[in-house]
């Protein structure tokens, strides 16, 4: 197998990996083209077909990020094939290449994987990515929020609503720019730059609100006097789910998170029965702020790797 045939990923490359999600749409919030142009950078992404399936994967990500699981810095992150056959070709690559790792994997692959007699043999072992799972919602809920499950969201969302005079609007090109600097104030209230995931965070959104036009994903701004005091975008991830990719929010305007939310699901994508918010991280503040909009179930994901 040839890895060196693999190219870097190109905003002209959006029409080729659109024709392999609509043929086999995906169930990971990662497997999105927006999603992956808007953090090439970050994980030096590569991809190549084989085997009519398209390969995604990065060579240097556990150099300069985290440590793999396996402890072996020169390994290679791979996401799962896509194709009619993605469990054949994981246990190809484990046959073929040395070192590598599958991340973010869905439970049905690793169900298969887990069954399979085949990757036994090959001591490929299963672990469990629960800071990398997906909170899935019925999207008429969130629009809703009715319920006394609700009530602190709901509670926040009427306080924005009576205290602010708000003009809400789908962004479009020329509103680009009031994005970007409500997120460049986001940033600096965060302190970006003694973070670096906040940083390379903030190039991601940069980079896919500089090409709202080609990546053609959905965002929503709000502004108060003519400021934007939140944003947020996503995209349909498959024929009934939409996807949040970011959400950001001016933490001086009490409720804004909720108003964006809400406002956006309202006037958007109306053929979304659920709604994917991607994961935590394993952030605790994040994790409590999905978890307070009662998933309906989670998209579980694993990392496969070759037990030495």
């Amino acid at each position: 197998m040839e890895l060196d045939r693999a190219k870097q990923l190109e905003i002209n490359d959006k029409s080729l990996f659109d024709d392999y999600f609509l043929k086999y749409p995906p169930e990971t919030s990662e497997l999105t083209f927006t999603n992956l142009f808007m953090w090439r950078k970050v994980y030096d992404f590569l991809f190549m077909e084989w085997k009519k399936h398209l390969l995604i994967f990065s060579n240097t990500y556990f150099k300069k990020k985290v440590a793999p699981v396996s402890k072996d810095p020169n390994s290679i992150l791979f996401f799962p094939p896509i194709g009619p056959e993605p469990i054949k070709i994981m246990i190809e690559l484990f046959k073929f290449l040395e070192n590598i790792e599958i991340h973010r994997t869905p439970e049905k692959l690793s169900e298969g994987l887990r069954n399979n007699e085949e990757a036994t043999n090959l001591n490929i072992e299963i672990f469990e990515d629960r800071n990398n799972w997906d909170y899935v919602y019925p999207t008429e809920d969130l629009k809703e929020l009715a319920g006394n499950k609700y009530r602190q969201n709901r509670r926040w969302l009427t306080k924005f609503l009576e205290n602010y005079e708000y003009e809400f609007e789908m962004i479009t090109p020329n509103l680009v720019e009031k994005c970007k600097k409500l997120q460049l104030e986001w940033c600096i209230m965060k302190g970006c730059e003694e973070d670096e995931d906040l940083e390379e965070e903030q190039i991601a959104i940069y980079d896919a609100l500089d090409n709202l036009d080609t990546l053609n994903f959905k965002g929503a701004m709000i502004c108060v006097d003519d400021k934007c005091v939140a944003y947020t975008f996503g995209e349909m991830l498959n024929s009934n789910t939409l996807v949040i990719h970011i959400e950001k929010a001016h933490m001086e305007y009490e409720g804004s998170y909720q108003a964006i939310a809400n406002l956006f699901l309202n006037n958007c994508c109306g053929n979304a029965i659920f709604v994917n918010r991607e994961q935590d991280l394993g952030i605790p503040g994040l994790r409590r702020a999905k978890e307070s909009y009662k998933p309906s179930h989670m998209v579980k994901k694993s990392i496969i790797y070759q037990k030495s």
